[in-house]
């Protein structure tokens, strides 16, 4: 969620640094501030995806997935094996 609202908030920018470049003035300090904008957001969304990835939880929940992952994948075979049974007995239409 907060990933989408920072690229809404970067296409914002942009949309309005080229509605301003169209008007007379100084276009390239008004891009060179966009371009220094996304790069502070650019930044930050790599601080919070460093963040979530370090956190305690992401560690405990990789930890859990790599533990359980043979489970899962013997759940999936057993699926497998029962839709393709299911398959194989409904009558062909």
């Amino acid at each position: 969620m907060k990933v989408s609202l920072l690229l809404v908030l970067v296409c914002t920018a942009v949309l309005a640094a080229g509605a301003r470049a169209d008007a007379p003035g100084e276009p390239e300090a008004l891009v060179r501030k966009v371009q220094e904008y996304a790069q502070k957001a650019t930044a930050m969304a790599k601080t919070a995806f460093s963040m979530v990835q370090e956190s305690e939880v992401a560690q405990q929940a990789r930890r859990w997935l790599a533990d359980n992952a043979d489970l899962a994948k013997q759940r999936l075979a057993w699926l497998k094996e029962q839709l393709a049974e299911l398959w194989k007995r409904m009558p062909a239409a």
